[in-house]
């Protein structure tokens, strides 16, 4: 790959973050080289990995991908860091774990050409849990569009799926560095505020789970990163009265749920926050009605 400044609408840049993932991330960054429209450059950011995954990566494609490194500071940071040292108006992602079909640059290029107008694409994906083929269940189906009250509940657009142009994390900022899960789901709910999202129906992205290392395993209690996401959009987003009635009512649905655990699991200190949390947005709730 090559590096340098490429404004063509037609050029990439890919970022893999990767952290001890050095059993995995051939598969990865291959499936990236075998693309039908090659991306312009790649970088693998190395998150302070301690299982010598640089050292393959230099061994093995040390001509094909650049290798940024940085102390351990997880996921956001690393994907940020990509973007940054990025040169390409359109940065698609890629998670170590994943891995791309040959044609998926190309087919959201394709896409992207006939409808100019969107800054940002996913596409549909296959999803694969201890090596079987497992089916996506309705909620988590994918679409295009202005799809921000779908993406309230949950996560519905993988980075690995998306190719997103420069333009976006300059209006909505980049990833939050503060969240160590759900960093995606941020992202999401501040770019389909404002963006519709194009979509890609072919499934063009491999999801590999299953793994003793996802980040989803290490943090079981999902919803209180999803909590303060949504805490951080209604606080400092300008959101239309439709989407912030929207947004605080999922707020409150997944608060009331997590209080529950907080109260039976004896935790007072962190029960008297959510409490208040609840009051504060209960009384939101009441005026946007």
């Amino acid at each position: 790959t090559q590096s340098g400044t490429c404004s063509s609408r037609s050029q990439y840049s890919v970022v893999i973050p990767v952290y001890n993932r050095k059993h995995l991330i051939e598969r990865s960054v291959r499936s990236v080289l075998r693309q039908t429209h090659p991306p312009h450059e790649v970088f693998v950011v190395d998150d302070g990995s301690t299982d010598g995954v640089a050292d393959f990566l230099r061994a093995n494609f040390s001509d094909q991908v650049q290798i940024l490194s940085q102390t351990h500071a997880g996921i956001s940071v690393a994907r940020n860091h990509g973007i940054v040292q990025s040169h390409c108006d359109w940065v698609a992602f890629l998670d170590s774990d994943d891995e791309w079909r040959p044609e998926k640059l190309e087919q959201q290029f394709n896409f992207l050409h006939v409808n100019p107008e969107l800054k940002i694409c996913h596409c549909d994906e296959i999803w694969i849990r201890n090596q079987v083929r497992i089916n996506q269940k309705k909620r988590h189906r994918k679409s295009g569009g202005y799809i921000f009250e779908r993406c309230l509940d949950l996560c519905l657009i993988s980075p690995s799926a998306t190719v997103i142009h420069r333009d976006v994390f300059e209006d909505i900022g980049m990833f939050d560095e503060t969240l160590p899960v759900c960093e995606d789901y941020d992202l999401w709910l501040r770019v389909t505020q404002k963006y519709p999202i194009g979509f890609v129906e072919q499934p063009l992205l491999i999801k590999h789970g299953g793994h003793y290392d996802q980040l989803s395993t290490r943090y079981p209690a999902m919803d209180r990163y999803r909590i303060i996401a949504l805490d951080n959009l209604v606080s400092n987003t300008k959101l239309t009265s439709a989407q912030r009635k929207a947004a605080v009512s999922m707020l409150l649905k997944k608060l009331k749920i997590y209080t529950n655990g907080v109260r039976k699991r004896n935790r007072p200190d962190e029960l008297l926050s959510c409490n208040q949390m609840l009051s504060k947005y209960r009384t939101m709730l009441d005026q946007l009605m």
